[in-house]
């Protein structure tokens, strides 16, 4: 069932199990941050599903107040990156239906927090960006767990330029911060070249031993720089090293770490625009390589590529997609090391317009109808398409493009086209080989799910409007964490623009299988970033960093997520659900079986629950609760209570009927 609607009888409802939910219905009237509808698809014999249970609002929207997330098992502590503020919100979450906010962390004035992580002894740490990026920026040491938070700072250490990801390697040896290194917003005066471009490094961070919680000194501090990669051939031909005119070319400048993961002594880097992966030895602090992340060939996979066609409709382009990936994490399968990636996109755009005072803006974006029009796609590059139908809008006409890949320098003109992002997230071996690609899977998904005023397809985070992104990188992956739920391990994606959680079992890495996407997100809403009070009602917009927290470790003993949300500036906590946790599961431990498809027409897969009750009786009381359950939704809280008191079997069943 996609879109679940309310049908029954709230009074009926409430009759049945008034006993259970009366503290619910006292605060119906309260907004929790959970919407009414939650759009939901699943595969069929989903191994997991997920709903959320509670939220906190900063009362900031677009404003980046909830963005990267850490959590804190032994203080039941949440921390989320508030950008707006230059500060850490601390949440109490012992109570996760009702995170409360109990004090914050600050980086200083005129600075800003880009991510946090946390240790499980309570050392934090912070990534502190200056307010002039082009500085060496923080890292921030703090107590998250102290009682007192305007004395939990315990030092700061000098890093590289622009700190944006912060990571704590699992036997909380290091801390590894990707310091992006942004060339400046200016141009110099002929608008060729940056004014600055600060060198990217890692940080690699030597910690105090785990169970001391104390800053690290600026002595525990090395650097992994790229100058090793300056010589030429030292890249693979795919690594993108690219600006204006007078650019200097130099990798050890230009690349530009995003975000950063380990396993075993080695750290995963993505370098976004350069659309790279470096792979470096940690106790060294080396880069040991820089390998090509995935390109998606959209002439094999398809996409939505019109935001003019007025419909859902994925298609074949003779179009390639630069992955460039985000979020990155790594994660182990019998033995082995593996990483996945959230495949975003970006583009580069740096400057001053010249009716403003400046230079000039540098950008590598173009729309392939400009491409086209200008006479700049080499002759017969693609094939035999029909170019003029290809740069019609209602096809491909405003897709948008990098000028930076593809330009064909003696021929003075494209032989390919490349657009930002694949669509999809990506896992690599070890050495950075692509194993898989979940391919067209979050715009078919999405697809399936539309329905005016009820979901909207490739929407953006900041507009309701159905379609808006299809010529902009569509979904937009970002957000990506890995899990482990019993005998099974996860991935859990989340998209940027469109919103909501994709969750794909990756037990088996090489053949991940898509479970469920839910998106707590009110379409009908719209987007007004003055008016809080009627935009909050829209629900999460903007899933920017996610926390996996395992059960052991839970406030209430279940599998949760928590949800930074960049432009609803809410933190959303959801719970996770096994439904065959008490029976065997369809998939074996790394076995393989065919993934279940969704209908189509209606985005919802077909339920398999008739054939697991047992027998009739059995199947009319689960339908019977399963009515009761899905009018709760309505109340907040409610259907979460009624679901935690069914017996395992039941509860198990009434979900499957559900979906």
């Amino acid at each position: 069932m996609s879109i679940r609607r309310r049908a029954i009888s709230l009074c009926a409802a409430a009759a049945l199990t008034a006993g259970i939910i009366s503290p619910a219905i006292a605060n119906a009237q309260d907004f929790n941050g959970i919407v009414d509808s939650i759009a939901t698809d699943s595969a069929a014999g989903a191994g997991v599903s997920m709903a959320p249970i509670g939220s906190y609002a900063s009362g900031q929207l677009a404003e980046s107040a909830a963005e990267i997330v850490a959590f804190h098992a032994d203080s039941q502590r949440i921390l989320t990156v508030n950008a707006l503020s230059g500060e850490i919100d601390v949440l109490d979450a012992s109570n996760p239906e009702n995170p409360t906010k109990i004090g914050s962390i600050s980086a200083g004035a005129d600075k800003e927090i880009n991510s946090v992580t946390v240790r499980e002894d309570g050392l934090a740490i912070a990534a502190v960006q200056q307010s002039d990026k082009l500085l060496e920026g923080e890292a921030l040491f703090f107590d998250a767990s102290a009682e007192d938070l305007g004395s939990a700072e315990l030092g700061r250490v000098t890093i590289g330029a622009l700190p944006d990801n912060v990571h704590i390697t699992s036997d909380g040896a290091y801390a590894l911060i990707a310091n992006e290194g942004e060339p400046s917003n200016e141009l110099n005066a002929e608008g060729t070249a940056y004014v600055a471009d600060p060198a990217g490094s890692v940080s690699v961070i030597t910690l105090p031993a785990v169970g001391t919680v104390e800053a690290a000194s600026q002595a525990d501090v090395r650097t992994a720089g790229f100058e090793a990669f300056d010589a030429p051939g030292a890249l693979h031909e795919d690594i993108r090293i690219f600006g204006p005119e007078a650019h200097h070319n130099q990798p050890s400048l230009d690349l530009e770490p995003e975000y950063v993961a380990s396993a075993y002594g080695k750290a995963f880097v993505t370098l976004q625009e350069n659309n790279a992966i470096a792979i470096i030895d940690i106790a060294s602090a080396t880069v040991e390589k820089i390998v090509p992340a995935h390109i998606t060939d959209h002439s094999q996979i398809a996409i939505d590529s019109s935001n003019k066609d007025d419909a859902a409709e994925l298609r074949t382009i003779p179009v390639k997609g630069l992955s460039m990936p985000d979020s990155i994490h790594a994660f182990t399968s019998n033995g082995q090391t593996y990483f996945a990636t959230a495949n975003e996109g970006d583009a580069r755009e740096w400057g001053v317009d010249e009716d403003e005072g400046g230079s000039g803006i540098y950008t590598d974006e173009v729309e392939l109808a400009d491409v086209v029009e200008d006479g700049q796609v080499c002759e017969g590059a693609l094939g035999d398409v029909d170019l003029e139908e290809l740069a019609s809008k209602e096809v491909a006409g405003n897709l948008k493009l990098s000028n930076a890949s593809g330009w064909n320098e003696e021929e003075q003109c494209f032989d390919e086209l490349y657009a930002y992002g694949s669509r999809s997230f990506s896992i690599y071996d070890a050495e950075g080989n692509v194993i898989f690609d979940s391919g067209s899977k979050f715009e078919e998904v999405t697809a399936s799910l539309n329905q005016a005023g009820v979901f909207h397809h490739n929407a953006d985070n900041e507009g309701p409007e159905f379609d808006d992104r299809s010529d902009n990188k569509g979904p937009e992956p970002e957000a990506l964490t890995i899990g482990q739920i019993g005998d099974r391990t996860y991935a859990f994606i989340g998209t940027e623009r469109v919103g909501g959680v994709f969750v794909y079992d990756v037990t088996d890495p090489a053949n991940a299988k898509y479970q469920t996407y839910v998106n707590n997100r009110d379409f009908t809403v719209d987007f007004d970033e003055d008016n809080y009070e009627s935009t909050k009602f829209a629900g999460d917009l903007g899933p920017e960093g996610f926390a996996f927290i395992d059960k052991e470790d839970s406030p209430n003993g279940e599998y949760l997520l928590v949800i930074g949300n960049e432009v609803s500036g809410t933190t959303t906590i959801f719970q996770i659900e096994d439904p065959l946790a008490d029976s065997e599961h369809p998939i074996g431990k790394n076995e393989t079986s065919a993934e279940g498809s969704s209908n189509s027409s209606t985005g919802s897969s077909e339920s398999n629950s008739g054939s697991a009750l047992a027998g009739g009786a059995l199947a009319a009381i689960v339908a019977v609760i399963a009515g009761v359950v899905a009018a709760l939704g309505v109340i907040p809280g409610a259907k979460d209570q009624m679901l935690k008191v069914l017996p395992q079997e039941v509860r198990a069943q009434v979900e499957a009927f559900l979906n």
